[in-house]
Order: C-alpha cells, then structure tokens, then sequence
C-alpha cells in the first residue's frame, strides 16, 4: 500500500470526477484508479445508495478512496435504475414500488458477475463500502465470505438482530459501522445491538463503530455540508473508513 493512515487524503464535497465509467461482464460501473503504485489484487467493491454511481456525491467519494492507494469499483446493482437526486423529494413518487423491483434477485446478479470478473484479473481480496442500501448487500457477500473487509455507513434493510447475528456467525470479515444521531433505518438501538453482539472482542476479525452526533440518515454521501456537524461527521466517516481498509484489507 502506497498511503499510511497518517497520510489519508480528505474526502471532497464538490469537484469534477475523475473516474471513468465502463462495462464489466456487461454490468455498468465507474472505476477511480489510484494514480500512484496500488496492489493490484485487491478492489474496493463501492456499493450506493439509491442514486447509484451517476450521482457525483458517490463518483467523487469512489475517486477520495482512489487517492487514498485503492482501486474502486461502483457497481450500477439498481441495472440502470437509480433515482435522481430531486426524486424523494416528491410526493407523488412511489418508493416502496420501486424498491419492490430491486429486491436481491435483481441486484445481486450484477454484483457476482462484477467481482468473477475481477477475479479473472487477478484480484483475490476485496472490501466493501455500502452506503444507505448498499449497506444491505455489503452484509449479504459478507454472509458468503465473497469481500474480505466491510464497512457499512447508515446502512438500510438490515433485520436487527437477525443480520448483525448471521454476520457474526457466517462471517470472516472485520466490519466498521459509521452511524449518526438520527437514524430511522438504522437507530440508536440497533447501533446498541451491534455493539452487544460484535464490540469488546467478541468479534474476532474485527470490529468498530463510529459514530456521528447531529448527523442524519445519509450523511456520510449527501449531507448538507453547511451544517458543520454534518460536514465533520462525512469528513469522519471517510477518514473511518480509509484508515479501516488500510488495517484490514
């Protein structure tokens, strides 16, 4: 690795990507390649919230990691599909039918033929980063043991405690847990649960939980970064999560 957790470069909040989007195994990503020396084995799988990998918050997340020594791919599991950015912000919009067609059978396909072909190229070690609902399918290739190292941040469909229990004992990979204030999707009490059932050692590959006061629910992507509490808690989580990866993957 060409970056200590002493030189990690800061996540940006506005900017021009500097990645490229292209196909793998036909499925659409964005990939931000390091521009120093990486290893060549290892990729970190990045995996968005509803608004995809068009969104410039994740393009622009995906090239902070990049900076930092590792190679990323933003996987496009919504199969063409993600929300633009205004779309929850109307009434009218029905998000439950949505979610009803990006259900595992439509979005874990995408991601398998993704990481074959990585494997093809000779990469053997992958981490994780799930965002909002990639949180949900960064547990599930952590329940195969498919990534080596996990980090969820805010993390949506998780079952507590039915999945932070499958994780602990399905799973060889260290996971980090960014989590915030308010939180429907993932509250106070399920960040408590996690911590009950992973903190103080009983987790063996490892595991951590920050978390972020006056930060809301999507923070860690799309806060408002006129909110200095918000804008501290992306910075954080960032920083988090690059200083994990580079102790775990």
């Amino acid at each position: 690795m060409s970056f200590c957790k002493h030189c990690i470069q800061g996540v940006r909040h506005e900017g021009e990507p500097a990645g490229k989007l292209e196909a793998i195994a036909g499925v659409n990503c964005y990939i931000a390649t390091p521009t120093v020396d990486y290893p060549k084995d290892k990729v970190i799988l990045f995996l968005p919230d509803v608004f995809g990998i068009e969104l410039i918050n994740n393009q622009l997340l995906a090239d902070d990691f990049a900076k930092n020594g590792f190679k990323v791919v933003a996987i496009d599991y919504l199969n063409g599909d993600s929300l633009a950015p205004d779309t929850m912000n109307s009434p009218s919009f029905d998000f439950m039918g949505w979610l009803s067609k990006h259900g595992a059978e439509q979005t874990r396909p995408p991601l398998d033929k993704v990481i074959a072909a990585l494997k093809a190229e000779g990469v053997t070690k992958f981490g994780a980063t799930g965002y909002c609902f990639g949180g949900r399918y960064t547990f599930d290739l952590a329940f195969d043991n498919i990534i080596q190292c996990s980090v969820v941040a805010h993390p949506s469909l998780l079952k507590v405690p039915e999945d932070l229990e499958a994780y602990f004992s399905k799973s060889q990979a260290p996971l980090l847990i960014n989590s915030c204030e308010v939180d429907q999707m993932f509250p106070i009490a399920a960040q408590q649960k996690a911590d009950e059932i992973f903190a103080d050692g009983k987790f063996a590959p490892g595991y951590k939980r920050e978390y972020f006061p006056g930060c809301t629910h999507g923070f860690a992507v799309r806060g408002d970064m006129s909110d200095p509490l918000i804008k501290s808690g992306k910075e954080g989580a960032f920083k988090a999560t690059v200083e994990f990866f580079l102790a775990h993957l």
